[in-house]
């Protein structure tokens, strides 16, 4: 009698979660443009949703911490003149996002560690080159201020955000509409689908295919009959990737190896609910604590659905081979060096003691950045009232950021407070 040997894995029991009804995001109008965009990028700090606008396009930016039912006067960010498609937060300073539009613009915007008073409606640069709509925008995983976006008139550009410039543009390689983009772990390469049902890698800077004829697939995994576009999501320090369908309510996820079959199905996160996108928090977003390896934020039609997983461990210590070292927010080049034919890995940070996002990161290249001439919001401005410059929003900003340290002050005043009526106390029944 032959038995069935079980493949090991550490991740055979990975289960997913929804978060209660109060830790979730609700009465956000999600939008509903016809895209194969995800609709959401999340970070340590922020969760952003593209949303429903009239007259333009617009996408809602929330502190993670904003749970709960959002005002429906609550300011988004407007600048485009038609529907946004895509949003995507830089690696490399979490509180600049660019957003990709049916304008034919790609714009980069710094947002604030406060909720602002008012819309945010300038964008520290605005990226011009494409002749038609704009449904892809990927960050280096490396190189600093540097942004790629894909159009519906086939061009793959590469930009300097810093300085607003066009590095490369990849024009004759695609016969048709481009469907997604993805970068390599160090961003030497990057791989594009396309309508022509071909798969295409690419060395940008050589800007040459360098493979695109993949014969027979390693592993072929046949999912269902759905026919809505499949979301996927790989966590390279997991092997796992994991499937979301646009339309579909589950989450199937799979670990990948290195030996044959190569694919192992793992499980199948399932709900009621349809999800109209999703967004992957980045590995050091999640809680370690709770052995969470993966984070969720699904988009219904009224609200945002953080979903956790999770890997159940009965020690309550870090948990080495759950996270290894994983890629922090340090670039590990500049614009300039990439450019120039320089390739380098991503700057491992360890989660052992979990991930504090650092405050108003500020982009910095090499050459002149044009960002510096709009200090971001949340700096002090030097400006005075006095200045005919100086505009009402610009104001409310500064009297916003006053409010905000004046509330700080009282905190840390009551908590000083405290501390010495504790002192008062011991001493007295010392005596």
């Amino acid at each position: 009698m032959s038995r069935r040997v079980v493949r090991q894995s550490k991740f055979r029991h990975v289960f997913g979660q929804p978060v209660k009804a109060d830790q979730m995001y609700e009465d956000i109008r999600v939008s509903k443009v016809t895209c194969d965009s995800s609709f959401c990028a999340v970070n340590p700090k922020f969760v952003a949703i593209i949303v429903e606008s009239g007259g333009g396009g617009a996408f809602i930016v929330l502190p993670l911490a904003k749970t709960g039912r959002v005002d429906k006067n609550h300011p988004l960010v407007t600048g485009h003149t038609a529907p946004v498609l895509d949003i995507d937060w830089c690696p490399h300073n979490d509180n600049v996002i660019a957003s990709a539009s049916e304008d034919t613009t790609v714009m980069v915007w710094q947002i604030p560690d406060y909720v602002p008073v008012r819309n945010i409606t300038e964008p520290v640069v605005t990226l011009e080159g494409h002749s038609k709509r704009v449904g892809i925008i990927s960050w280096h995983p490396t190189a600093r201020n540097v942004l790629l976006s894909a159009g519906c008139d086939n061009l793959v550009i590469l930009w300097n955000v810093g300085t607003g410039e066009m590095l490369l543009v990849l024009e004759d390689m695609h016969t048709d509409l481009i469907y997604n983009v993805g970068w390599n772990r160090n961003g030497s390469l990057l791989v594009t689908t396309c309508k022509d049902k071909k798969v295409r890698v690419i060395d940008p800077r050589k800007q040459q295919v360098v493979a695109n004829n993949f014969e027979e697939p390693i592993a072929l995994q046949e999912m269902d009959t759905s026919n809505g576009v499949l979301l996927p999501f790989y966590d390279p320090d997991s092997s796992i990737v994991y499937l979301c369908g646009k339309g579909d309510s589950s989450i199937r996820y799979f670990e990948i190896t290195d030996e044959a079959p190569y694919v192992h199905y793992l499980n199948t996160y399932s709900s009621k609910e349809p999800q109209r996108g999703m967004g992957f928090m980045p590995k050091r977003g999640l809680d370690v604590s709770k052995c969470e390896i993966a984070r969720f934020f699904k988009l219904h039609e009224r609200k945002c659905e953080p979903i956790v997983m999770t890997v159940p461990r009965k020690s309550d210590l870090f948990q080495d081979d759950l996270y290894p070292d994983t890629p922090g927010p340090e670039p590990a080049l500049e614009a300039d060096e990439w450019l120039s034919g320089k390739d380098a890995e991503p700057i491992l940070i360890s989660l052992r003691d979990g991930y504090v996002p650092i405050k108003n990161r500020e982009l910095k290249v090499v050459k002149k950045n044009i960002l510096d001439n709009k200090p971001p919001p949340g700096r002090r401005h030097s400006h005075s009232t006095c200045d005919p410059n100086f505009s009402r929003p610009a104001l409310e900003e500064v009297l916003e950021e006053i409010r905000a340290l004046k509330e700080m002050v009282q905190a840390q005043e009551k908590r000083i407070s405290d501390l010495e009526d504790k002192l008062c106390q011991f001493t007295n029944g010392t005596d």
